[in-house]
């Protein structure tokens, strides 16, 4: 692989995986992890999952290591990240499940898709990191890939939720990190497109306002929002705590780490099967 910028050789979950990834520009971590995190087994069945806009593939490939029955397409845009992901692939040994596809999730077409073997409505489960700021608020980052990591247009937000929705099938999930106040937004752009959504407060201290939630959504669902119980990610003396530790160390589930019920619930199943038997205009 020959690249034109400097990349540093970074340890996820405590070395298990390891990433290349730009020196400079939009560098994955925390929010990454713990968006594979909320990702759940199949009680060992196989399902597909699509990370959109996936960079040079962390989170993508923390499930892929994490869970073995998984499938997972990374799909991004730009291409010296695309080369990238489909390095870290390869050097972590992933490359019989995990398949990279280079794509502009605003505009590409299900012709573009079909071309390189993807089907629209085919994924058990969808995740994202969109980009956190809106273009023009703000300074610009000096670095091309790191401004178009973190800010994207007006209609950004929405462009992503619809990408979403086309590639996941019905009643299969969505699931999304971003920052806590883009709540009201994700909430409008999912309209409609998901239901029995529920978001996840992720706070860095205990009696700290959450800095990050995940937010997660069943298509075709039609049950209420629901506002579940924060996790905290630090101690009082700043380091992680057990749960953290065992979701970034130990390459656990949120699930798992924190005690949660897991996901999908039996109760989001059933809502599930029902929207199976709904058309879902996307």
């Amino acid at each position: 692989m020959t690249l034109l910028m400097a990349v540093s050789d970074d340890a996820f979950l405590d070395g298990r995986l390891r990433i290349l990834q730009p020196k400079e520009g939009y560098r994955a971590g925390l929010d990454a992890v713990l968006l594979a995190a909320a990702v759940a087994e199949r009680a060992g069945r196989s399902f597909r999952v699509l990370d959109a806009g996936a960079g040079v593939g962390t989170a993508g490939l923390c499930v892929a290591w994490r869970c073995p029955n998984a499938r997972v397409v990374l799909v991004e845009r730009e291409a010296e990240l695309v080369a990238l992901a489909r390095e870290n692939v390869l050097r972590n040994g992933l490359d019989g499940r995990v398949t990279v596809v280079m794509a502009d999730l605003a505009d590409v077409s299900q012709a573009e898709l079909s071309a390189q073997g993807i089907a629209e409505a085919s994924f058990d489960q969808v995740i994202a990191n969109p980009p956190y700021h809106a273009e023009g608020a703000g300074t610009a980052a000096p670095h091309a890939l790191k401004a178009a990591a973190h800010a994207m247009p007006e209609t950004g937000l929405g462009d992503w939720c619809r990408f979403l929705a086309r590639m996941t099938r019905p009643a299969g999930e969505a699931l999304i990190v971003h920052k806590s106040d883009a709540l009201p937004d994700l909430l409008a752009a999912l309209s409609g497109r998901f239901g029995g959504l529920a978001a996840l407060p992720l706070h860095s201290f205990a009696g700290a306002s959450a800095s990050r939630i995940l937010l997660r959504g069943i298509k075709g669902s039609r049950a209420p929002f629901r506002l579940d119980a924060w996790l905290v990610l630090h101690d009082a003396e700043g380091r992680f705590t057990p749960g953290a530790e065992a979701v970034l160390r130990l390459g656990q589930s949120l699930a798992a780490a924190y005690g949660l019920p897991s996901f999908p619930s039996n109760d989001g199943q059933r809502r599930g099967r029902t929207a199976e038997q709904k058309s879902e205009r996307v």
